[in-house]
Formats: structure tokens, sequence, C-alpha cells
């Protein structure tokens, strides 16, 4: 076994470097720091795929930078990046490579799994989808009635919902506006009621989207479905016009009644987190088109490559990943907020809740020792200004200490020059305000009341990042993703983590399946649980009967 991964995280010499230093300048302020450098703003700063980073506003020093791209060299971050990007299989629990950067990966690239190029076969998919969606979108592509489709309706759940609700609040800008794309996710009847109430099923397509189509959540909603467009339209036959599957399960989407041409596959390299750049972003190009798509593909390429050949000190994941270890492990900082200042990235925050959660929420390491230090804080986070006068109170006076990323972009998508300049002026207000807040004697000489001042005081000294686009197009939300995905890994790396497989979902399924035949009518009147669920089991029943 290599010295990444022999020689306990805690042992490291980086990783004890950094304990001292942490001692040394725990109570610095950011007052203090930027006092002592004045260039600190403009040059605690880097670029890459068309993103610029300040990070000035860190509880950190050069020296800090450099002993976290120590921790990172020591980790073996570059041999583990070379690995991924080649196709080994890091995802050691399933035995898997992780190959999400072959999605966007150019044609004419190599990327071998086991021998085979992948690249091709992505490229094969993506070139079925853009003929799809070109003929849906050109109302080539009819329902059964010979109709042409207006409505689309997104099944998945998890990654196979996230990704794309996401993308496409996120481009709303750049899509077919006559073409109304919904969502359903939650097991819930009220979801697929709610998205289809006021649609017309001779008029709706469906994209069922479970690799191995048997996602109790996601095939319970497609059933649904399937007997509100047949209702509707009276004949079986209907199916195979207003159904398309993201699935590799051929057999069971012949069974539901979706041709298997109409079948986009994907690969077990792909974790479902990772997958919305694959055809489980078919809903994502059919709203924007197969060329914003592929612009999308372009960002998410243009961020791989700066995270891959960038050296750490300029290298954009690797330091806000970095970044984030130190305040996790060092500050016992427990959550981290993201929080765009871009009303069409509202969904943003909740789909990086799945991709750093589930992917870092791990307690055990690669070798399967327990770890002995904080891995993935809770992520969180609405957008600005809403959050201003919400839980902002709590960023600024609160008593957790809490990393904020502060996500805008210079120029707007929607008219009012005033109220975009008013927009970044709030969020360039908070980040500093976080950094630097309002001492006693400031708040005094306003002339407030001596009784007043514990109040109105700011400490400060709370971190932010900010991250500046040119404008959101599809590139540049491809880049922000990527972003984040290779933040993760970083971060997984270092903390010797499996961030690509996610076993803590599975036993929550697996009771959930035992419960419900317990809740369904004549069931055993003994259910065999914790005295707790059978209780509660008891009182649903009851009260279902009533």
């Amino acid at each position: 076994m290599s010295t990444a991964t022999s020689t306990p995280l805690t042992a490291r010499r980086a990783w004890l470097a950094l304990g001292a230093h942490y001692d040394a300048i725990r109570d610095v302020h950011l007052r203090e720091l930027f006092a002592a450098d004045p260039e600190r703003g403009t040059r605690m700063t880097a670029e890459g795929a068309s993103l610029f980073l300040d990070y000035s506003k860190h509880r950190a020093t050069p020296e800090t930078l450099s002993l976290l791209a120590d921790l990172a060299r020591e980790c073996g971050l570059s041999e583990r990046t070379k690995a991924m990007f080649s196709g080994e299989k890091i995802n050691v629990t399933e035995n898997r490579a992780v190959l999400h950067v072959a999605l966007r990966a150019a044609r004419g690239t190599t990327i071998s799994v086991d021998g085979v190029n992948v690249v091709p076969l992505v490229h094969e998919v993506l070139d079925r989808m853009r003929a799809f969606t070109t003929a849906v979108r050109d109302g080539a592509w009819k329902g059964f009635t010979g109709r042409q489709i207006r409505n689309v309706v997104n099944i998945g759940i998890g990654g196979s919902d996230l990704g794309p609700a996401m993308a496409h609040r996120a481009l709303a800008h750049y899509s077919k506006r006559d073409l109304t794309v919904r969502f359903v996710s939650n097991v819930d009847g009220t979801d697929f009621a709610e998205a289809t109430r006021d649609l017309d099923p001779a008029e709706t397509l469906c994209i069922v989207s479970s690799k191995t189509f048997t996602t109790i959540e996601t095939m319970t909603n497609a059933a649904r479905a399937r007997e509100w467009l047949v209702g509707a339209l009276g004949d079986e036959r209907a199916v195979s016009r207003h159904f398309v599957a993201v699935s590799t399960n051929e057999s069971a989407v012949r069974k539901f009644g979706i041709d298997p041409a109409n079948m986009f596959g994907f690969w077990d390299w792909v974790g479902g987190r990772y997958s919305m750049d694959s055809a489980i972003g078919l809903s994502t190009m059919l709203a924007i088109g197969a060329d914003n798509f592929d612009a999308m593909l372009g960002g998410l390429r243009a961020m791989d490559e700066h995270f891959r050949d960038t050296p750490f000190e300029r290298n954009l994941p690797v330091i806000m990943g970095m970044l984030g270890i130190w305040y996790a492990d060092f500050f016992g900082a427990q959550s981290a907020a993201v929080l765009p200042y871009d009303q069409y990235l509202a969904r943003f925050p909740s789909y990086l809740q799945q991709l750093i959660m589930e992917s870092n929420g791990k307690s055990v390491t690669l070798g399967g020792d327990r770890v002995r230090y904080a891995t993935s804080p809770v992520i969180w986070g609405e957008p600005g200004t809403n959050g201003q006068h919400s839980f902002h109170q709590l960023l600024h006076q609160g008593t957790s200490l809490i990393p904020v990323d502060f996500i805008a972009f210079t120029k707007r998508l929607n008219p009012s020059a005033a109220q975009h300049d008013l927009l970044i002026a709030n969020m360039l207000a908070q980040a500093a305000a976080l950094a630097f807040g309002k001492t006693a004697a400031e708040v005094r000489a306003e002339g407030t009341a001596e009784a007043l001042v514990a109040h109105r005081v700011f400490e400060g000294n709370r971190p932010s990042s900010v991250i500046l686009g040119d404008k959101l197009t599809p590139a540049t939300l491809g880049a922000l993703i990527a972003l984040y995905e290779h933040l993760v890994f970083t971060q997984g790396v270092v903390w010797g983590i499996d961030s690509f497989d996610q076993w803590g979902v599975e036993l929550g399924k697996t009771l959930a399946n035992r419960i419900a035949a317990d809740l369904t009518p004549g069931a055993d009147t003994t259910p065999l649980h914790d005295s707790s669920t059978n209780a509660l089991i008891s009182r649903y029943r009851a009260g279902r009967a009533q």
C-alpha cells in the first residue's frame, strides 16, 4: 500500500504542521490580516475555466495555503487525480472506475475502462439524444394521437432529479419557452398530482430515469404516470409514443411498454449525483437544445482540464476544497453555506447538498478504519438577497463559524442594470460585513446608547469566498458544477474516504420495503419491529381505517 493511504491523516507531517500553524493564527482577525498586507485583496485570487475566485477573506495566510497544498500533495492528490482521469477503479467499495469526466470528454479522446475506450460510447449516446431532442423540439416527434409534444415530465429521484431540475432552473433563460418541463421525484403522490394537474396527456412526454429500472420511488411514479396516460388516451400502445427511458435494463424497459429504441443508456462508472451531463440530462437537452447542452459540456470540460493541469496553488477546486478542510478539521466548522446571488441558481444549493454530503458524508476510511476527524460539513443555502432577511442574522452574530461561498455574475441576463447593481452591492456588502464586522468603538461613535452597544457589535472574522463569472451561460454553469465536483474529490482524497459510494442510503430503503408490507390492508397485526415502529404502524393503520 502506498504512503498516500497507509499513514493516518492526523499523523502526516503536513497535518501536524497545520495544527501548529492553526494554534499560531486562530485568533488573528481578518482586519489584522488585511492591514498587514495591502495587496491581499488582489493577490489571494485565482482564475480558471471562466471563473474568478477571491479567497482573500479567509482566516488564512499564504503560509496556510502553502501548508494546505503540502497536505494535498502528501495525501497523493496528483496521483489520485491521474488515476481517476485514466479510468482506474478508484471507487474501491464497488470496484468501479469514476469517470464523470468522460461524459464531457472531446471526441477523439481516449479514456479506457477494462481496455475499452468509453469516449466513443458517450458520444454515441449524445448523438442519439441530439437527434431525439431535435425531433421533439421541432415537432417531428408526435404523440399517439398525432399531436405535438408540449410537455415533458422527468421522473427520477436523487441524482436523476436534482441535477436536471437544478440545470433546468439555472438555464431557464435559454430554454424553449413553449415547452413545459416538470420534475417528479417524491413517492408522495402529491408530487405527481401537482406536476401533471394542468397537463394534457396527449401532449406529454415522460422520461423515466432509473439505471436499474427498479428504483422504488421512480417506478412507483412511473406506474402512476402510465395509468394517467393510458387512462386518458385509452390505448396501451400510447405508452411507446409518450414514454422514453434512461436506463440500462432493456428487458424491464420493454416490459413497461417503452420501445428499447427510445432507451438512452449510461454506465456503472457514472454515479447518480455525477450524472446530470449523461443521458440523465435528457430533460435538460430538451429544454435548452442540443447546442446549449454541448456548451454546458464544454464548461465542464474546461474545469476538468483546469483541475487536472493547474498547480495546486492556483487551482480553484484544490484551493476551495483544502480551505473547507481547514475549517472543518481545525476550526470545527460543522456547516457551510452556498449563497448564489442569482435567482436562476435557486436550486444550486440543493444540488450541492447531494453532491457534497452523499459523497463525503462518510465515517470510514478506504482501508475500513473509523475516521478520527470531521469529514463533510452540512451544506445549505438560498439565493441572495432573500437569505439576508432570514438566516444571515446567524451568519453575522450567531455562535457558529460558517464559511460561505458567494456566487455572482458581472453581467445580467434580464433588464434593469440598476437592480443588478443593487444585487451585487448587497453581495459585496455581506462578504465585507462578515469579514470585518463592526467594533464596539465604531458602534459608540455612531451615538449608540451604551446599553445597546453589545447588541450592535459585529465581531466579523467570518470567512467567505467570492466566485464571479462573466454571465450565467450553459458553459459557466458547467464550470461551476465541475468546480464543486472536483472540490469533493480533493477533500475525499485528503480524508482518505470513498467519495463515490453511498452505502448510507441502503439501510433505509431495505427497512422501508419491510415496513411497507406491514402497512397494506390485511397485513399481519403483529409486525416484527422495535416497539416504537410497531406502535407507529398501529397508529397509522387505525388512522387510515377511520
